[in-house]
């Protein structure tokens, strides 16, 4: 009976596993499905729209093959189609049936002309694809481009060569397919424990077999013992111990060699079931509870990731970082402007005329530690970051502006953050924060305000009107600026208190102020403040000699003047302005100083 079992057992194990094997081959299908883009119309760029790629779930796959150099970026379908406003573009969409279909799209808005009146053709090489600050990613390859998505529906994907040539023709998206086979595992596994049993109830029948072979009939009457020679048994023992095995050795080694296979080809069997080949049982995981900030109604898209922030600022250093060791403010421009650019302009100047004039100080890039984007579809949109140096214990704000869909992202503030200084709570970066107006009447300070009031401040000290609005504590660019005018006017005063005034003014700069709201209804603003250190003779024969000072020589172009000479510092500031009824003061979160220019009086 124990043969039967186990004949069974083999039967019953080889049909589970063939059935388990089956699923996972000849009966699983087709691991993916592929739809083939067709694009007739041979326009420089391809659009792929978000619910095309989103039509089957799971990661997608793009691939794009054709001649040369091939393109593909992704990005928000918005920011896309406001880049390809100036072009023609081919479009491919799902109808209201739920077809692919493509389309042709004309340009919609005039090209942006240069803003140095460059040529047209200048121009057009100005919106090439590559290098983009709208796109997430971009992925470049020859002659064929594989990339490997995960996008939402509202994101798109741009599929071209250089912009001008034409896209690529033959342009595919797959996504895998349902290739999960829950009972494929349980019954392999179910197979090679039934095999082993029928390997043990196989066993059991021969050892049974072997011990129950039924009563021995009588034999004839054995012949009287007689004595054994101990010499011819030790000798015919040796024969036969070594030429006849024992019938227990014989058993032994018959389980080795079944055993030993049945085990090996379970644990083969075990390794070959992934975890798509068992039956999921476990209920989806329960995320951990986390701060929830609430998204104000109507409030639009974050301008940029904190991935996207990361490769803008990396960029803006790098070009910088050319400009500078080249002393080129063109290049400069094209990554700088507002304050930021004015003084590194000034630098430029200064080191072309004094050799040991020191360079000004590398932009830093990572890592970031705040990214706060402007929640904005729309242009200009800024974004603003805090760069934590751990090497150098120190730390930098920032502010970057793009001024429409085909400019770059240009840094408009830069500041060093205080010591100490405490960051108000702010939305995370996949939220963003609105701009706040110049003029905003939701502060208790509105920001085209709010340089000229700090001036003020730095002029009057505490005879000043709006003295207690900002908080005097921990401002350390305060109490640097006047113990800096006190040392000065002091020397001065010194050696020509008899032929000359010295005497200093702060006022409101000339870039306009830029403001992102925090989340206790306040507002973090960059400003601009020029200083301006006046020098003058007060007898009519004095002359004002530089002689002792090549900066503001080389800048005013004179060595002395009889009227004297005025030489202006350009200060970035960065402010945290308390939403209206708060009982906070304004406090100062981070300076820059450089000196700007210096002219004769006329």
């Amino acid at each position: 009976m124990r043969f039967v079992w186990a004949v069974a057992a083999f039967v019953l194990a080889a049909v589970m596993i063939g059935a388990g094997i089956a699923q996972r081959t000849v009966f699983q299908g087709p691991t993916s499905e592929t739809v083939d883009l067709s694009v007739s119309e041979e326009a420089p760029y391809l659009l792929i729209d978000g619910a095309v790629l989103n039509q089957l779930p799971g990661a997608q796959t793009l691939r794009a093959q054709g001649e040369g150099e091939l393109f593909a970026a992704y990005g928000r379908t918005a920011d896309l189609k406001a880049w390809l406003a100036d072009t023609t573009y081919s479009e491919v969409s799902l109808s209201r049936s739920g077809k692919v279909v493509t389309d042709a799209v004309a340009p919609t808005a005039a090209p942006e002309p240069a803003a140095s009146g460059a040529p047209d053709e200048e121009a057009a090489r100005a919106h090439s694809p590559i290098g983009s600050d709208l796109w997430l990613d971009e992925f470049q390859q020859e002659d064929l481009l594989i990339a490997q998505l995960q996008l939402p529906e509202e994101m798109s994907v741009l599929v071209a060569t250089d912009g001008s040539a034409a896209a690529p023709s033959d342009v595919s998206v797959s996504w895998p397919t349902a290739g999960a086979t829950p009972w494929a595992g349980p019954l392999i596994v179910a197979g090679g424990i039934l095999m082993a049993v029928g390997v043990f109830l196989y066993i059991l029948g021969i050892r049974h077999a072997r011990r129950s072979r039924g009563p021995r009939r009588k034999g004839l009457p054995l012949p009287v013992t007689e004595p054994i020679d101990l010499a011819v048994e030790g000798a015919d023992k040796g024969v036969i111990s070594s030429g006849t095995p024992t019938r227990r050795s014989v058993t032994a080694g018959k389980r080795r060699f079944v055993v030993i296979p049945a085990v090996a080809v379970s644990a083969l069997l075990f390794a070959g079931c992934s975890s798509d080949s068992w039956p999921q049982l476990a209920g989806s995981p329960t995320p951990s509870p986390s701060e929830s900030v609430i998204v104000p109604e109507g409030q639009q898209a974050p301008a940029v990731t904190k991935a996207q922030a990361e490769r803008i600022i990396a960029r803006i250093a790098s070009a910088t970082a050319a400009a500078d060791e080249t002393m080129d403010a063109t290049l400069a421009a094209t990554r700088l402007e507002g304050a930021v650019l004015a003084e590194r302009t000034t630098n430029y100047t200064l080191r072309g005329a004094l050799t040991d004039y020191p360079p000004p100080a590398a932009i830093p890039t990572k890592p970031l530690k705040i990214v706060l984007p402007q929640a904005y579809d729309g242009w200009p949109r800024s974004v603003m970051a805090v760069v934590n140096d751990e090497a150098d214990k120190t730390a930098s704000i920032m502010l970057a502006t793009q001024e429409d869909a085909w400019s770059p992202y240009k840094l408009t503030y830069l500041s060093s953050l205080e010591a100490a200084t405490q960051m108000p709570d702010l939305a995370p970066v996949y939220v963003g924060a609105q701009q706040v107006p110049p003029d905003s009447s939701f502060l208790v300070m509105a920001p085209d305000q709010l340089a000229a009031a700090y001036a003020d401040v730095i002029n009057k000290g505490e005879d000043s009107e709006l003295y207690d609005q900002f908080e005097a504590e921990g401002d350390q660019f305060r109490a640097s600026v006047a113990a800096d005018r006190e040392k000065r006017l002091a020397d001065f005063n010194t050696t020509a208190a008899s032929t000359g005034s010295l005497s200093f003014d702060t006022m409101a700069g000339t870039h306009p102020p830029l403001a992102l709201a925090t989340l206790e209804s306040g507002a973090i603003v960059a400003v601009n403040v020029n200083e301006v250190d006046t020098v003058k003779p007060t007898n009519a024969d004095a002359v004002i000699k530089l002689d002792t000072n090549p900066t503001v020589k080389t800048l005013a172009g004179a060595e002395q003047s009889a009227t004297g000479f005025t030489t202006t510092f350009s200060d970035q500031l960065f402010f945290y302005v308390p939403g209206l009824g708060s009982t906070e003061k304004i406090r100062l979160l981070g300076y820059a100083s450089e000196i700007l220019d210096a002219k004769v009086i006329n």
